[in-house]
């Protein structure tokens, strides 16, 4: 965990608004029993095999690149490649001429990098529809912003907001591209030029967390050539993305330890509630952080690292974002307070690794600092969170040394209109709570917000949700959709010991 504590620090809040999977490894190879070239529009595509680090399938596509002016606003000047990734609709007759578009989240994480994920999240819609995944410009294969590994491993154990400052800097200065290029007013503009390219008229789009805000910034510019909307997991426009991450993390503890009081054998379990055990690791580990020994999770090899209070937090937003890892939390956070902290390190460990594969820096990068720093306010009210005033100035940090982009005035305005659109939310979501979704939803009077009860951040793969999903992309009426089956959707109990919960 130490060789990436500046990029783990700060990825422990920006997976905010990511979805839950992570980075692909490798380039895509292609499958013996395919090798034919397949055009759509004017698109090449050839068979490849999609997977991500965290996934444990292969999900067999066709990839294509298509190239795009870097700056839109010069259409001959120079281009970037955009990697497509294609799962073609299923044999139940003609597909439908309205192609879907995914769009992930992050911001930078790549679409591509979600193939398996997504075709089991939208399978039903696949019986009938091609679905696209086009990897966000700076993300995935497409033209991505990284940092050199020198500079990762020069600043491997510096994670002061100075310190990211600097990184951001000469992150920028080594890049080949211009970074106030790659912010989500450009990407809208890639995505249509994919769609003239593909030789449609019209899309539908499904947006996750941040992919919402790009979903809706396109909706907004290209209504007419827009389908249909599914976002899951909403960022509104107005909202600055980092800004409202304390006070939404905190309204879920306060749900999880509600829940916890009333049922009886999680009451017996943990007398002491989980934001008052947080505070107390968080008082306890801010004036003297301590040196634990620990097994690494993935290869069981014997670790010894620094436990911050830092650590704590972020580890504990970050597994907010499922029920499943939700689940674990009190057990882990109740072992450390009673300072045992070898759990609660593995946890870190684990999690830390894998994020710092899981999203594209400087991408990320180019979008907040154009499009969210300066409308961030501080809240005094923050400094009483469990995760303090000090995340979203993390957040921010790197806006001191990255290129900022620009936007359009019109950005922070909501969508507005008749396009159909279905919102959906998990209940426990940390960082894009229902409220959002339902915000959105005041202004678009053929929408429909669905919240899943007891779930986390992004929820389209839960329970009847693919079949709801199917029907309203087949439909384009969120409206007449029948949600009884989202009442089966139970909320995961809390780990009452290592072994599981109680019956």
């Amino acid at each position: 965990m130490q060789r990436t504590r500046l990029i783990a620090t700060t990825l422990a809040i920006s997976l905010a608004l990511a979805a839950c999977t992570d980075a692909a490894r490798g380039p895509a190879t292609r499958p013996a029993a395919e090798s034919a070239r397949r055009m759509v529009g004017r698109i090449p595509f050839e068979p490849c095999a999609l997977s991500g680090v965290l996934d444990a399938q292969t999900r067999n596509g066709l990839c294509g690149t298509l190239q795009v002016p870097e700056d839109p606003a010069k259409p001959s000047g120079r281009k970037i490649g955009l990697r497509i990734a294609w799962l073609e609709a299923g044999d139940k007759g003609e597909p439908a001429g309205d192609p879907v578009f995914f769009l992930a989240g992050g911001p930078g994480q790549a679409a591509s990098d979600y193939a398996a994920t997504i075709a089991q999240a939208l399978r039903d819609v696949l019986k009938t529809h091609h679905v696209f995944l086009i990897d966000q410009r700076g993300t995935g294969k497409s033209a991505p912003l990284d940092c050199p590994e020198a500079l990762k491993d020069r600043f491997k154990d510096r994670d002061d907001v100075a310190s990211i400052g600097e990184y951001a800097q000469l992150c920028a200065a080594a890049q080949k591209n211009d970074p106030r290029l790659f912010t989500t007013t450009q990407a809208v503009e890639d995505l249509d030029t994919v769609r003239k390219a593909l030789g449609a008229q019209q899309i539908d789009l499904v947006g996750v967390s941040y992919g919402t805000r790009v979903a809706q910034q396109y909706a907004m510019r290209y209504p007419a050539q827009t389908r249909a909307v599914v976002l899951d997991g909403v960022l509104p426009n107005d909202v600055a993305a980092g800004g409202e991450f304390a006070r939404a993390f905190e309204r879920t503890l306060v749900l999880r330890d509600k829940a916890c009081a009333a049922d009886p054998a999680c009451r017996k379990r943990y007398p002491q509630d989980l934001r008052t055990q947080l505070e107390t690791l968080k008082q306890r580990l801010s004036t003297a952080p301590v040196e634990v020994e620990y097994r690494d999770p993935a290869t069981g090899e014997a670790k010894r690292d620094r436990l911050t209070s830092q650590t704590v937090v972020g580890l504990t937003q970050m597994f907010s974002y499922m029920p499943q890892a939700a689940a674990l939390l009190p057990v882990v956070i109740d072992e450390a307070v009673h300072e045992r902290y070898g759990p609660l390190m593995a946890l870190a460990s684990m999690g830390g690794e894998s994020m710092a594969g899981s999203m594209n820096r400087g991408m990320q990068w180019s979008v907040i600092c154009a499009e969210d720093a300066d409308r961030y306010v501080p809240n005094p009210a923050d400094a009483k969170t469990a995760l303090g005033n000090d995340m979203a100035g993390l957040f921010f940090a790197a806006c001191k040394g990255w290129p900022k982009g620009a936007r359009p005035a019109d950005f922070p305005k909501p969508l507005a209109g008749n396009v159909p659109v279905l919102l959906m939310s998990g209940e426990l979501d940390p960082v894009t709570p229902p409220e959002y979704a339902a915000r959105v939803a005041k202004t678009l009077p053929n929408s429909r917000a669905v919240v899943l009860r007891g779930q986390g951040h992004n929820v389209m793969g839960i329970g009847c949700m693919p079949k709801l999903i199917g029907q309203f992309i087949e439909s384009a009426n969120a409206k007449a959709l029948d949600t009884k089956c989202l009442a089966s959707v139970a909320p995961v109990p809390p780990f009452t010991s290592f072994n599981g919960w109680e019956p």
